[in-house]
């Protein structure tokens, strides 16, 4: 992994950890997934500095678990150009399905 990624992985992980998140790191050769379990109590102001962490990813969702609640997860492709222009690569979503 490029220092440049790294830095974006450590960062998003120092920005979940900085409103009380702890974040579950995979690293999957491609990309490195950053999940997180979102409690009940957050508040709007919360929600909205996770979003604004989040939307530093390349892409990022929601999903809504039975057992474990809700999980947001960002991930960081290792093949994107180091850029920054966060257009040229940040701001995709799709959402994944959770049971």
């Amino acid at each position: 992994m490029s220092s440049c990624h790294q830095a974006r992985v450590d960062d998003i992980a120092a920005g979940l950890s900085a409103l009380g998140l702890d974040a579950h790191v995979h690293d999957h050769g491609s990309h490195v997934c950053l999940e997180t379990e979102v409690p009940d109590s957050t508040t709007a102001e919360s929600w909205g500095a996770l979003l604004a962490l989040l939307e530093t990813a390349d892409q990022f969702g929601l999903v809504k678990s039975a057992s474990r609640g809700l999980i947001v997860w960002a991930a960081v492709r290792m093949d994107a150009p180091a850029t920054d222009d966060a257009f040229a690569v940040a701001g995709q979503c799709r959402q994944l399905y959770g049971s």
